[in-house]
């Protein structure tokens, strides 16, 4: 079962990541962070094992931090190439993506990535609060 959310910003993906990490009944497959300039892309993978009360419980979750998303081709793509091994800097050579984390969810990551983000522009922009 695949879940994918537009989500406003870092604290709001941040929320997810804490949320899968907490919900050990989530038989997670692997979590995609990609950052745009609008906001974040987030893509769950559930195992099909998954019960529908617990499945539909996570989308309502979601539901309430973000948006539904239907990404476009290159996006598309870039989320492919990730669920097929490639690595996540050749996915964003490739279709020009900022890939923040892909597999196991970890805040470390997006921590790191918004901290480096700051620090190279000087200020925090909205979707990095």
């Amino acid at each position: 079962m695949d879940y994918i959310y537009h989500l406003a910003n870092a604290s709001l993906t941040l929320r997810v990541v804490e949320h899968l990490i907490d919900m050990e009944a989530l038989p997670l497959s692997f979590m995609t962070v990609i950052h745009q300039i609008d906001g974040w892309v987030i893509k769950v993978r559930l195992y099909d094992t998954v019960e529908t009360a617990i499945a539909e419980d996570f989308r309502a979750y979601l539901s309430e931090l973000g948006i539904p998303h239907e990404p476009n081709i290159r996006l598309r793509m870039a989320l492919w190439g990730l669920e097929t091994g490639q690595s996540p800097v050749d996915v964003m050579r490739r279709y020009q993506v900022a890939v923040v984390s892909h597999g196991r969810p970890e805040s470390e990551e997006i921590e790191a990535f918004r901290n480096q983000f700051v620090m190279g522009l000087g200020y925090c922009p909205e979707t990095l609060a």
